[in-house]
């Protein structure tokens, strides 16, 4: 019964997840894949917690552009997709360092955490590669700055998906520990093995 809900609870929150990340239906960079790929490290065993997100990423990834292609006729699939990848995987491995028994708060925190670096390393990605930046984004440390801050011109400041960044970090990062160690808490405790008793030692004559 254990084996099982270790299996189901992920896929569960798998399914939410992915569902989540159709276009539209929540606001930009209000996403749960930060904190998903954080308490996957935390919480999943080990294998589970690198095959299973990533690769619910990479199949809702496939739909979002399938949809965009076929409905709204534009093509969405962009190379730098795979630094999120493995900015996701940066995530993994930061849950990895926690250990499952830490306080709520503290790995509220490390979803936090996780969500403010990939804020940092994809818009730093889109600083140095995006062909259609400001003028003002300089290779300099003030054009990074405004990058991070401002955005591409036409396009919402990028505080704003910070803020978003920020706020998906905390609140999943908050259902998705909660959930866990709820499942965590309903486990029956193992049952203690009664001690045999001690035979007694034959004496030489």
């Amino acid at each position: 019964m254990k084996d099982r809900r270790q299996l189901w609870l992920p896929i569960l929150l798998m399914a939410a997840f992915a569902m989540t990340r159709w276009p539209g239906l929540l606001p930009p960079n209000f996403s749960a894949a930060y904190a998903l790929s954080f308490c996957a490290g935390v919480f999943f065993p080990r294998r589970l917690a690198w095959w299973l997100p990533l690769g619910t990423l990479f199949v809702s990834d496939l739909l979002i552009n399938l949809y965009y292609q076929f409905i709204q006729h534009v093509d969405a699939f962009k190379w730098t997709q795979l630094i999120n990848y493995a900015v996701y995987a940066i995530l993994i491995w930061l849950g990895t360092r926690f250990s499952p028994r830490a306080g709520w708060l503290k790995l509220v925190g490390g979803g936090i955490l996780g969500a403010i670096i990939f804020y940092v390393i994809t818009n730093t990605a889109s600083w140095l590669f995006n062909p259609f930046q400001n003028p003002e984004y300089t290779k300099t440390l003030s054009g990074w700055i405004i990058a991070l801050t401002q955005g591409t011109a036409g396009y919402p400041q990028t505080w704003e998906f910070f803020r978003n960044t920020l706020l998906s970090g905390g609140l999943f990062a908050g259902l998705f520990t909660g959930a866990m160690k709820l499942s965590q808490a309903a486990e029956p405790e193992p049952e203690e093995e009664p001690e045999e008793p001690a035979q007694p030692q034959e004496t030489e004559a």
